[in-house]
């Protein structure tokens, strides 16, 4: 937003300095992003008379002026056009530096002398383009500053503002931040209105189709006006805030935007078919060309203001070519009217169209301002360009909208803002930017009233109010508190404590972690090939799922990995990958709302057992690198004696190649190589090895002690032993058995070797064990070494039918 001082002026007596002003405007929360004096270092810019102009001796397009400064005569070469003797000029002396750090020297043009410069509004700084030089009004005194003789010594404020404070996109509505900054009063533009012609409702109607989309739009008539240039003052101030003078109507739409913040429109009445004003939906595929000359594509979420047979504007944002104002327009009809600010946006947006007035409609101008605008504007297009105000105005306002109302506490306000403020300081800084305060009788602590004005949208709550006492009562009167705290030692929750550790001990063992979403397909469970009677195909549905493939709460992590294996696989350049996810499935239960979250590790695996290289080997992973991985997993927890039970555990496991994790007969998960068919299924050519843990019977079970046990200072012995068994009998029952017989020195026993083959019966097989005996107290002897392995020898033989080869 930019305004000037002077303008700002005319609506409150500031008598603070510029530099004072605008810190105190930023200090309310209206950041002043700049400031710059107009006219500053200019005063050798002085008003000047042209005694002679004659033509360049050897230049066609110059002339030679002698002009008189009203002390001196100077002679000035300058290559302008339009002006003659006697005009007023703007003479800029030798050592005068212009904007744009353009320094006047003395100096010689095709041999002629030139001690200045005739300077044009461009040169000065008033305009971004001009034709010619400045010529002055000719009753300024000679000598005098061009500045201070026009009037124009003032200072250009540009303010960053905030989404929120569309009330400040006006010169008024900054004005009114001055007021209540300064305790001054609040002065709007007078309008006076001198209606004469025919009743404005005999000429032309207004209809609003979409009451929801434009509350409110109302319409003046004025015929017999005459386009043309707007008086210079206008001109000035729009230039001076960087706006570009058009035509005195046009000019005066502008100008009331930027006095008064609220956007108005001015047809070309006779370019209306119909003599009338539809306020509508646009069409889908309706096309309209804007006032910039692009034809835009519409849709059925645009507003549009058309005339009798179709758009003549795009609503809020601009308008149309087939109704502008141009140069032998006669009649006008004036628009004032308040659009939703959403409907605005999108529409903005979507077509990437900004202009003014968009930019206040989509943050919410005040419905309100409706009538005064095009009141303002009426009388100011008949005060310069003339023509007669048609009798009365058009004002659709079907549902009014009513002012917010809000209820502010001292006490609540006191606590918030760390400051004491009682109620009547309150209800005297709320007053002074126009919200209505009044006491709370109705209650029995101390409260107010308040009514916001619909010139401040932001104001919706009780809270918003407590950041306006703050901001006007300063936040320099806030004092400084540095925040306090203790620092709270927090026991790290188990089943978080867990999931910590397993994370970093599977990307210890080179797994990647991914993250998948929590729903996905219901389909994906066809292609684990799961029994319809599974209870994991009883999912949670999303109301309102994005698409189908994330319709659902995944109650299996099994099929998002092996779906993004896949993705992998098909777009990297490797065969070798190693994923896993720590994330809860979600279990539906009957007898509560919400589902059960239950977490599980899902880890997959594939490729090469060890990385490209020389010295390494190129053996691909098997089931018991997987094995491994868990070992090492529930090591580090410390579990009691793990079982690995070798039925197929789940459907999509190759049989055979797949086990079940117990603890004490409690399932702890599964693990083994997947079947080829839910393989191809998920479009992967190559083995891929499972592994799916529980965490919450992990958690259920509880960490393991660990307990120090001194080491010995005797030698260990071992004895192996190599049996016979029959085929069904499994390592795990053999270590059972040796663990069973409770050998008083036996300190570990390892299965190193399975023979089939030649020697070897059928149904047999011959499995090599070694047991390590060694003594805490001194070196075992050879008897007693034997009697240990014996008992261990004879229970293998009673319990599996064992014989020693």
């Amino acid at each position: 937003m930019i305004l000037t001082y002077n303008w700002l002026k005319e609506f409150v007596d500031c008598d603070l300095a510029p530099e004072e002003l605008a810190h105190r405007l930023t200090m309310a929360g209206l950041e002043v992003d700049s400031m710059e004096k107009i006219g500053e270092g200019l005063d050798t810019v002085v008003v000047a008379r042209l005694q002679d102009v004659v033509p360049h001796p050897d230049a066609d397009r110059l002339t030679v002026c002698q002009v008189d400064t009203g002390t001196s005569l100077v002679q000035v070469v300058c290559g302008a056009k339009n002006h003659k003797s006697g005009d007023l000029v703007a003479l800029a002396q030798v050592g005068t530096v212009l904007p744009g750090d353009f320094k006047i020297k003395k100096s010689k043009i095709r041999g002629q002398e030139s001690q200045g410069m005739l300077c044009s509004e461009k040169e000065l700084g008033l305009a971004e383009e001009s034709e010619g030089i400045l010529i002055l009004p000719p009753d300024l005194k000679l000598g005098t500053p061009v500045f201070e003789a026009l009037g124009l010594k003032d200072v250009r404020f540009e303010l960053g503002l905030t989404p929120n404070r569309a009330d400040c996109l006006s010169v008024v509505g900054v004005a009114r931040e001055v007021a209540a900054l300064t305790g001054k009063n609040l002065r709007l533009p007078q309008m006076p209105l001198l209606e004469g012609g025919a009743p404005i409702g005999e000429q032309t109607s207004v209809t609003i189709d979409e009451p929801g989309m434009c509350p409110r739009y109302a319409a003046r008539l004025i015929r017999g006006v005459k386009i043309g240039p707007s008086p210079q003052w206008m001109v000035r101030r729009l230039e001076a805030i960087g706006l570009r003078s058009i035509n005195n109507v046009v000019d005066v739409t502008n100008y009331v935007l930027m006095e008064l913040g609220h956007p108005l429109h001015a047809f070309d009445f006779n370019q209306l078919r119909g003599r009338r004003i539809l306020v509508r939906r646009a069409g889908d595929t309706e096309r309209f060309k804007t006032l910039d000359g692009q034809e835009r594509l519409l849709n059925s979420g645009d507003l549009t203001i058309c005339d009798g047979e179709g758009p003549v504007a795009l609503a809020g944002i601009m308008g149309g070519e087939n109704s502008e104002i141009r140069p032998d327009s006669v009649d006008i009809l004036l628009e004032s009217a308040y659009f939703n600010p959403p409907t605005i946006r999108r529409t903005s947006k979507r077509l990437g169209l900004h202009s003014e007035s968009s930019h206040r409609f989509e943050r919410g101008a005040d419905v309100d301002m409706v009538p005064r605008a095009l009141d303002r504007a009426a009388s100011l297009i008949v005060e310069v360009a003339g023509g007669v105000l048609a009798t009365g105005s058009i004002d659709c306002y079907p549902a009014p909208i009513q002012p917010r109302r809000i209820t502010i506490s001292p006490e609540r306000t006191s606590r918030l803002l760390g400051i004491e403020v009682n109620l009547f300081e309150i209800q005297k800084l709320l007053r002074s930017i126009g919200l209505e305060a009044e006491v709370a009788a109705d209650r029995k602590d101390e409260a107010l009233h308040v009514r916001v004005p619909n010139f401040r949208p932001d104001l919706e709550r009780e809270v918003d109010l407590m950041e306006e006492v703050a901001r006007l009562k300063g936040y320099d009167h806030i004092p400084t508190t540095m925040p306090q705290g203790r620092i709270l030692c927090h026991r790290e929750p188990p089943l978080r404590r867990l999931e910590r550790r397993l994370r970093d001990a599977v990307i210890a063992c080179g797994f990647n972690e991914v993250i998948n979403y929590s729903f996905n397909n219901a389909a994906l469970l066809d292609r684990l090939e799961l029994g319809a009677d599974d209870s994991r195909r009883s999912q949670v549905r999303l109301l309102n799922p994005l698409n189908e493939d994330q319709s659902v709460m995944r109650t299996t992590l099994v099929p998002s990995l092996l779906q993004t294996m896949a993705q992998n696989l098909a777009y990297r350049s490797t065969t070798d990958l190693r994923l896993f996810e720590l994330r809860p499935v979600f279990l539906p239960c009957e007898s509560e709302e919400l589902p059960k979250e239950n977490p599980r590790l899902t880890a997959v695996m594939c490729g090469r057992r060890s990385p490209l290289g020389w010295s390494q080997g190129g053996e691909n992973v098997d089931f018991y690198d997987l094995k491994g991985v868990v070992e090492e997993l529930l090591g580090l927890l410390r579990l009691p004696r793990l079982t690995w039970d070798n039925s197929a555990p789940d459907v999509y496991y190759h049989p055979g190649k797949s086990c079940t994790l117990l603890a004490d007969q409690q399932v702890l998960g599964s693990l083994g190589e997947v079947h080829p068919k839910v393989l191809s299924a998920f479009e992967i050519d190559q083995p891929v090895f499972l592994l799916d843990l529980d965490l919450g019977s992990l958690l259920a079970l509880g960490e393991g002690r660990s307990e120090f046990k001194s080491l010995s200072r005797y030698p260990g012995v071992f004895r192996d032993s190599a049996l016979l068994l029959d085929e069904k009998v499994s390592g795990r029952q053999i270590l059972d058995v040796v663990a069973g017989v409770k050998a008083k020195d036996m300190e570990d026993v390892v299965l190193f070797d399975i023979y089939r083959g030649k020697g070897i019966p059928e149904g047999k097989k011959s499995v090599a064990i070694r047991v390590r005996y060694r003594s805490a107290e001194k070196t075992l002897t050879d008897e007693e070494i034997s009697q240990a392995h014996g008992r261990i020898i004879s229970a293998l033989e009673n319990e599996l039918g064992a014989e020693i080869r």
